[in-house]
């Protein structure tokens, strides 16, 4: 489980920057080269770059190599993965909500006779 949380960490922690998150919105489109990534944004193909080898390290993308040049590729497992535990926490969260919305409805319903008598 720890090496699971490791991965997410490194995904969440990707995914929680605009700039890297524009980058995989452009790359669910298809492939593409760093300079076509870069074109979009007010910085440097280095600044670029650098972004791109965090979402590499998160394995959210990965590069492949076609004759002079290496498109960036989205990988769809990383975040499949960060949705699955996602939604496993906001069940676990919903559910604890809807005990305690019981439990706020019962204290209610308990406190109600005993206002009518004083």
């Amino acid at each position: 489980m720890a090496v699971i949380e490791d991965e997410l960490s490194l995904v969440f922690t990707a995914l929680a920057d605009p700039t890297r998150r524009a980058i995989l919105e452009r790359l669910a489109r298809g492939d593409a080269t760093v300079n076509q990534l870069a074109e979009p944004f007010a910085m440097t193909q280095q600044a670029v770059s650098k972004h791109l080898k965090v979402l590499e390290r998160a394995r959210l993308i990965s590069r492949t190599r076609t004759a002079q040049s290496r498109p960036c590729v989205l990988e769809t497992v990383r975040l499949d993965e960060a949705s699955d535990w996602i939604a496993r926490h906001r069940q676990i969260w919903a559910d604890r909500h809807d005990r305690l919305a019981e439990h706020l409805a019962a204290l209610r319903t308990e406190q109600r006779p005993d206002e009518g008598t004083s």
